[in-house]
């Protein structure tokens, strides 16, 4: 394993492990995290571990214009019983999506210094928020970064069925990004069209 040293660089791609790994250590600057996301580099792991660097070989993403809108989505949207925001509680969202309870226990790799990270890069208005509300509680949203016509996808959280749903299609219909990054495989994004490509295509789109 390669640890990273103050200098804003990763290792070359090749010397990426079978599970994705491309570097450990560093920090979780504004700097490193825009570097490391435009290379296609995203930080994932536990409180208490060091930071872990990923650049998976095979990368789930969806391009925007794959998007799979079901039937019984159709009418949920049509239904109009949620309102969608963007960018008008990220601090929320990511609150929620780092304590809600998740059946794939993936909600507890969001950190608190994570979270700051993430909450200074939306001040500088690089990461991103949709949020779904219902009776003006919000029950769903989803954050992560804009890389230019990229949305490197984070995290999402749902309260109510289908509101994280409403999040990603909205983000795809409305916004002007022609990918979506959501970094490793997911049978729930699977659903609404996303799939894996080779990490050098990614690399290329990004």
């Amino acid at each position: 394993m390669i640890w990273l040293t103050e200098k804003i660089e990763f290792p070359p791609y090749d010397l990426t492990t079978d599970d994705g790994i491309i570097a450990l250590g560093g920090d979780l600057s504004e700097e490193r995290l825009i570097y490391a996301y435009k290379n296609g580099i995203f930080p994932w792991f536990s409180e208490g571990d060091p930071i872990v660097w990923y650049c998976p070989h095979e990368r789930m993403v969806l391009f925007t214009d794959e998007i799979k809108i079901s039937k019984s989505m159709k009418r949920i949207i049509k239904k109009n019983d949620f309102t969608i925001t963007e960018n008008k509680a990220f601090e929320e969202v990511i609150y929620n999506c780092k304590n809600i309870n998740r059946s794939d226990g993936f909600g507890t790799w969001i950190t608190d210094d994570m979270a700051q990270a993430y909450i200074n890069l939306h001040k500088k208005g690089i990461a991103k928020s949709i949020e779904v509300w219902q009776n003006n509680k919000l029950v769903g949203g989803l954050y992560g970064l804009e890389i230019n016509t990229v949305f490197c996808g984070e995290s999402m959280f749902s309260k109510v069925s289908n509101a994280s749903k409403l999040a990603f299609i909205h983000l795809a219909k409305n916004k002007n990004y022609t990918l979506i990054d959501c970094q490793i495989y997911n049978e729930h994004l699977a659903s609404l069209g996303a799939r894996e490509i080779d990490r050098n295509d990614f690399l290329k789109a990004l």
